[in-house]
């Protein structure tokens, strides 16, 4: 892998200049261009961009045409070289009046969320909300209320607490209940729901003798409560957008890459931001091949029950990449105020550099 140390301040200057002149205009940048931009001569810009496509920084799309930036020009350039896009008062006023409707639904917020981030990059759009791992029932605990009637209580490995009441039409005995959840805490704990078989619970009902169906019953809300637990909310928005970019007027291409995002459980696969709050990644950085030819912007948020939220778009590694990052990390620091309950204001820090 190429050390960037090895490049001159000459040479990031025109990387700079090629990606930010191909961004604005979708055609390959010519020596000429650049030189005026610089007040440099076309030779030495020239022979610097051949020597910025000998490192695999740019390429040549055909012959005598000008270049572009390849994937790892693309990462340089977002990695040292971008200057941070700061929202205007305008957009941080547009953005604040869409987010500003009164929340009634979580799956509302995150469509009309969506919506707003395709609009404002004028790329497919994508938002959802997910557990961060698989959950699993840690505890069980069935509380004995009168003859007829038990509350059980389940703890999973996220700190979720979840509970429910449980009325029968025969009587039961504390030692009943006692029993059952002895059981479940060394057979039906530190599983996921489908490990909880019909198998395993005919089995636990033979072993208890039981003939009231409380095993079914406990064993019916665990599996609700992991399904739940699991459950992913994914909205995409402006699919259609795709078509708007010379990169993708090859319409099977363009088809094949709506087909992918149509797909809610490949939406849960792309990457997410870890310790940054914004996640940048470019054209075969990507694993998936119908993402080979494009890029990948996603912001965090916190959904709250240890859920968490992303808002995403993709498109063409010819993106503002800086712009798309400002607006996502806005959008989805108001997502973050709203679903926690926070009064919606005007904040400043999050205008700054990200």
């Amino acid at each position: 892998m190429m050390d960037n140390t090895e490049l001159s301040e000459r040479k990031k200057k025109i990387l700079r200049t090629v990606v930010e002149d191909y961004i604005e205009t979708a055609e390959p940048v010519g020596s000429k261009t650049v030189a005026g931009e610089m007040e440099v001569s076309s030779a030495t810009v020239r022979n610097e961009m051949a020597e910025l496509e000998g490192l695999g920084l740019l390429e040549q799309p055909h012959t005598s045409a000008g270049r572009i930036p390849t994937a790892q020009g693309y990462r340089l350039y977002v990695n040292e070289l971008m200057n941070r896009h700061r929202l205007s008062l305008e957009e941080t006023e547009e953005i604040n009046r869409s987010m500003k409707s009164r929340l009634t639904q979580l799956d509302k917020l995150l469509a009309d969320a969506g919506q707003l981030a395709s609009r404002l990059t004028d790329y497919p759009a994508y938002s959802l909300c997910a557990a961060p791992e698989t959950a699993t029932i840690v505890r069980y605990d069935l509380i004995y209320v009168d003859a007829n009637t038990f509350i059980m209580v389940v703890m999973l490995s996220n700190s979720t607490v979840k509970n429910k009441l449980v009325t029968l039409p025969a009587k039961i005995e504390q030692e009943t209940l006692q029993k059952l959840s002895t059981v479940f805490n060394a057979s039906f704990t530190k599983i996921t729901e489908d490990k909880i078989t019909p198998s395993l619970i005919s089995s636990t009902e033979r072993a208890l003798g039981d003939k009231l169906g409380l095993v079914a019953v406990a064993a019916g809300f665990a599996i609700e409560t992991l399904m739940e637990a699991q459950r992913t909310q994914a909205y995409v928005s402006g699919a259609s957008h795709l078509l708007l970019h010379p990169e993708y007027r090859d319409v099977g291409k363009a088809q094949r890459l709506m087909d992918y995002l149509s797909d809610g459980t490949e939406l849960l696969k792309l990457p997410a931001p870890e310790g940054e709050s914004v996640k940048i990644t470019i054209g075969p950085e990507n694993l998936r091949e119908e993402l080979q030819d494009s890029s990948v912007v996603v912001a965090k948020y916190d959904v709250g029950d240890n859920m968490q939220g992303l808002i995403g778009v993709v498109g063409p590694t010819r993106m503002d990449y800086s712009k798309v990052a400002a607006k996502l990390s806005y959008i989805a620091g108001s997502l973050g105020r709203i679903i926690s309950g926070d009064n919606p204001r005007q904040l400043t820090d999050n205008n700054k550099e990200t």
